[in-house]
């Protein structure tokens, strides 16, 4: 590592450009700041790296995973319980970090939910409806959030028009409109373009669930259904169902990223803003009174260690970077998993998941045609929309079917249990069940619990001679029953759609594991809240113990809902940019609710 070196204060350093930190440097740059923002990743855009010639490269993109970063860059170790020793997790599995600017946002699948009301009071709510024993059951460590749904619904609609989210509203001003989710919360106003079309899976999931009293509805997806215009400036085109969204960019500039939505209008002649790529944060920089920061130092593509002097650090990276720069920085009380004393750490959460694949005999699915986000869902097992009195858990999962990845490569393992996996046989299989074959995904929430944390590891380090951070968790009790349930509640939608083969899964029913991808939906660690005690920032996502630093992503969530993770975090960014632009950056100090 060569000389140290030191470069001129700014206003505000974000680290980690992906959703939330291309967000709060629009804000902020907009708002007269001068703002930069560092990404450990290299510069990446739709142009030149995955146009329309280049995009649909299954092999590419979805096999070789060309557009995450490498497991060496995102290595951290894991054990389940406090007794056993956590070694090194060197493969994707559930670390799927994106390799360039943009993060994961560049090439998500494009699901854009809002969490139901319920996930953010899920405590409190809980021994309202059922007793203080259900809430405190020994193992479950449940909290507020220290905001409602309703506080942050505006956020939610700007982070909305802003990704140009397809959609049709279930709940519109407080009134039922007997067509989206009967369960969602209210929303101020209809989504900024509407729903996708209804493809052939939808369909029979839709009739099926009908006809069994369910509530099915379209999920609301960041492919834009028509051409449209951002309140950013930035123009999206409509989306052709070409099916490669999960994995990959979008040539069509139809699917919501921070290149297509942000970047435009960040990066045209802003002279508030610079990007700085290639270089990894290693540390905040606290002042002498431990009270506030002064900076950041990060190491750059030449193997330099920079200072980065700011007023106001944002860390915006990936969730599990955020916690470990909190750990390694000494911002907040760590968590000790056996007193529940201590913030950073504490709360890790996933995503808990089980569901059925199903086949069809003579049917057309047409599974390559579809789109990332694309399908059909329902809230009736979700969150608290059904009663859990005579149940044995508390929270549940959106039971969805998916229109998209026709992908011949990785739909050659989805034949149904006893095919062989080579000769006449398979081929045979293969033709008839590739365009046949659909599944059902229970998409679950996740239940903190006491021994479920994260720390730095006590042997093991990265490449700067830093500790890799260590994750500690398992799936609580409570969240196996809740797999068990809904998976079974999708055998019977399977059966009744008509499946002639079916195969259930149910991720919790063995130990977590980060090699196995159920999902990619890490959530905690440096939880938001109302009491300093038990929360690593307060509600607009400031450091109760470091007043301008302000941690922005998934690492907040206190519990995870029955959702795709990415809605809420691009509404807790614009939260967050928004009290810095209007409270904040005129007094600086300890933000109050009000």
């Amino acid at each position: 590592m060569t000389t140290r070196r030191t470069n001129p204060k700014v206003d505000a350093v974000i680290v980690g450009f992906g959703w939330a930190g291309s967000l709060m440097a629009a804000e902020l740059s907009r708002a007269n700041m001068n703002v930069v923002a560092i990404d450990r990743g290299p510069w990446r855009d739709t142009f030149p790296d995955t146009p329309l010639t280049a995009d649909p490269d299954e092999l590419r993109w979805k096999t070789r995973r060309e557009l995450l970063a490498p497991p060496h860059d995102t290595t951290l170790t894991m054990r389940n319980t406090l007794d056993q020793t956590a070694v090194p997790q060197r493969d994707f599995g559930i670390s799927e970090l994106g390799g360039g600017v943009g993060g994961q946002g560049f090439q998500w699948a494009g699901m854009a939910w809002r969490f139901n009301p319920w996930d953010f009071r899920v405590r409190s709510e809980t021994i309202e409806r059922y007793g203080m024993a259900r809430a405190e059951d020994g193992e479950l460590q449940l909290q507020d959030w220290g905001i409602t749904y309703a506080e942050l619904e505006p956020d939610y609609d700007r982070w909305e028009q802003i990704a140009g989210v397809a959609g049709q509203a279930g709940n519109l001003r407080g009134k039922l409109t007997s067509r989206g989710n009967p369960f969602e919360g209210p929303r101020s106003r209809e989504y900024p373009t509407p729903k996708l079309k209804t493809l052939r899976m939808m369909e029979i999931f839709n009739k099926a669930t009908s006809e069994m009293g369910l509530h099915p509805f379209t999920i609301p997806c960041a492919n834009v259904s028509q051409a449209y215009v951002n309140p950013l400036g930035v123009t999206m085109a409509p989306c052709t169902y070409c099916g490669f969204c999960p994995s990959y960019g979008c040539g069509n500039y139809s699917k919501a990223s921070p290149q297509t939505c942000v970047f435009p209008a960040l990066l045209n002649n802003n002279p508030n803003f610079r990007l700085i790529t290639n270089a990894c944060v290693t540390r905040v920089n606290k002042a002498a009174d431990g009270k506030s920061v002064t900076g950041v130092t990060y190491i750059d593509q030449n193997g330099s260690e920079v200072l980065q002097p700011a007023d106001i650090i944002c860390l915006t990276a990936f969730q599990m970077e955020n916690v470990r720069l909190m750990l390694l920085s000494g911002i907040g009380k760590p968590y000790d998993p056996l007193t529940s004393e201590g913030v950073v750490g504490r709360n890790f959460s996933f995503q808990t998941v089980s569901g059925a694949d199903l086949w069809f005999e003579e049917d057309h699915i047409n599974p390559f045609i579809g789109a990332g986000g694309l399908g059909s869902q329902i809230d009736d097992y979700n969150s608290d929309n059904f009663d859990h009195s005579s149940l044995d858990f508390i929270g549940g999962a959106g039971i969805l079917t998916l229109s998209r990845d026709g992908t011949p490569i990785a739909n050659a393992n989805k034949l149904p249990p006893g095919t062989p996996r080579w000769g006449s046989g398979f081929k045979r299989a293969y033709s008839n069940y590739y365009q046949n074959y659909g599944v059902l995904f229970n998409q679950g929430t996740s239940m903190p619990i006491k021994r479920g944390y994260l720390d730095l590891d006590p042997t093991y380090k990265d490449p700067f001679g830093l500790p890799l951070l260590r994750l500690t968790y398992d799936y609580a009790r409570n969240d196996r029953a809740m797999a068990t349930f809904t998976m079974n509640r999708a055998i019977q939608i399977g059966k009744r759609m008509g499946a002639s083969q079916f195969s259930a899964f149910n991720f919790a029913e063995k130990p977590f594991t980060t090699a196995i991808g159920a999902s990619n939906h890490t959530i905690g660690g440096a939880v938001m809240g109302a009491d300093p005690t038990s929360s690593a920032v307060n509600s607009y996502l400031q450091s109760w113990d470091c007043h301008n630093v302000f941690v922005v992503g998934a690492s907040a969530f206190p519990n995870n809902g029955g959702y795709n993770p990415t809605g809420t975090v691009g509404a807790l960014a614009l939260r967050a940019a928004r009290a810095i632009c209007g409270n904040y950056a005129r007094k600086p100090g300890a933000l109050q609710k009000g």
